[in-house]
């Protein structure tokens, strides 16, 4: 008894989880070094850091990544998308952030397109190795021209090298409200998604605790759907998500006081884009839902809205070279 009483602390300790070694590559403003907006980084640590789990991510080319993950060198990457031949080697979380790839054209451009194939006989700059899945990758006629990031893309687009380039709606939002004069006077812009991928934390299957650690990540995103620490991240003011679990979605907003008047901007977590009018829409405010903003308690309707409030972590602000 006095043997068992003596290695029981050491095996607890053997036990403890170990702090997790992830990695990416710089796709901004989702991954990125440690000074430079990197959302998807902050929103998979924070959610970790939330579950008593420690985690830092190291920036590397693409492929050094995947290769780091398989030789065991990396437990996992904050931000990938699923494919089937992934999933063989790896755990991934539930979707905490859908990409939305837009056509993004130089100015006067038609960029009406609505699905990949509308675009046959054109240069097309994207990102490569990145998994774009078949509705794109299988583009007839398509002529992809690879590309080291987005914003090696949009040089490649003003330089005349390609007709247009793929990115994603969260890009373009950021380059609308913090370039708009730069935007205005370059490109044309794409409304209708051409592709679709959800982003997922990953760690590889033969990780001791893989499973519950996959199982706590997902708790707390959907804790942080609903508190505005996801929004903050994003930096935005109000998203659009399921956050209480009925199969309905909410308007969340970055903090507990909303403003004088309804959600004007708003960014859809999943893209489900409801014809609901914001107005009219369920509105989930510390901890409750209300049905509309006629709804939402006065004590809520402070002088000024969320982006007044300090909920950002002084991250630089996003921009590409135009």
């Amino acid at each position: 008894m006095a043997l068992s009483l003596v290695l029981l602390p050491a095996l607890v300790a053997a036990e403890e989880p170990r702090e997790l070694r992830l990695a990416s590559d710089i796709w901004p403003p989702f991954t990125d070094s440690a000074d430079r907006q990197r959302v998807a980084v902050e929103i998979v640590e924070t959610a970790l850091e939330r579950a008593g789990i420690k985690a830092t991510t190291t920036i590397v080319d693409w492929k050094d990544v995947e290769n780091g993950i398989r030789q065991a060198r990396f437990d996992g990457s904050p931000a990938m998308w699923r494919t089937e031949k992934r999933a063989r080697d790896l755990l991934f979380s539930d979707a905490y952030m859908e990409n939305r790839l837009v056509l993004v054209g130089r100015r006067g451009s038609d960029v009406s397109a609505t699905k990949m194939s509308d675009l046959a006989g054109r240069r097309v700059a994207a990102v490569g190795r990145y998994a774009y899945g078949q509705e794109i990758e299988n583009a007839v006629g398509v002529y992809f021209i690879n590309s080291r990031n987005d914003q090696d893309s949009l040089s490649k687009l003003l330089a005349g090298e390609v007709e247009y380039m793929l990115v994603d709606q969260l890009v373009v939002r950021y380059l609308v409200t913090n370039q708009p004069d730069e935007v205005a006077a370059n490109l044309e812009i794409g409304t209708h998604p051409l592709g679709r991928r959800t982003l997922h934390f990953a760690l590889r299957r033969d990780l001791p605790g893989a499973r519950e650690i996959i199982d706590s990540f997902n708790r707390e995103i959907k804790a942080m759907l609903a508190d505005g620490t996801y929004a903050a991240a994003l930096q935005v003011t109000w998203i659009r998500a399921d956050v209480d679990g009925d199969g309905l979605d909410e308007l969340v907003s970055l903090g507990d006081t909303v403003g004088q008047t309804p959600p004007g901007s708003i960014y859809d977590v999943f893209g489900k884009e409801p014809e609901i009018l914001p107005e009219k829409q369920r509105i989930f405010i510390a901890g409750s839902v209300y049905e509309g903003w006629d709804a939402v308690p006065d004590r809520y309707k402070g002088p000024s809205g969320p982006m007044d409030q300090s909920f950002y972590r002084g991250t630089t602000v996003f921009t590409l070279k135009f």
